[in-house]
């Protein structure tokens, strides 16, 4: 199911995911300080805690993103793989 129509993601949403990207990067580049300063475990939890939600959000965006386009177009054009592809997808993000 590799074949699909650009632009992947709308504008809109290509920009949502790098925002979120970018303070999930901050987030991270915290915690390797906190780990380096030897901060306490718990505020080391709760920034593990937010960078794991800011990659989720991004997750569900782009996985919305994959049912309402890529999955949608494959199954159109009667795309063998399409529903591999679409349970693959389901079951990697359903943990």
């Amino acid at each position: 199911m590799k074949t699909s129509v650009l632009p992947i993601y709308s504008e809109e949403t290509k920009e949502n995911c790098l925002r979120r990207l970018k303070a999930a990067e901050g987030q991270i580049r915290g915690l390797q300080e906190m780990l380096e300063a030897q901060r306490p475990c718990m505020q080391v939890l709760t920034q593990l805690a937010a960078v794991q939600s800011a990659l989720r959000q991004v997750s569900r965006i782009v996985l919305r993103n994959y049912l309402e386009n890529c999955a949608t177009q494959a199954i159109r054009r009667s795309d063998p793989r399409a529903y591999d592809e679409l349970m693959e997808a389901i079951f990697k993000f359903s943990q």
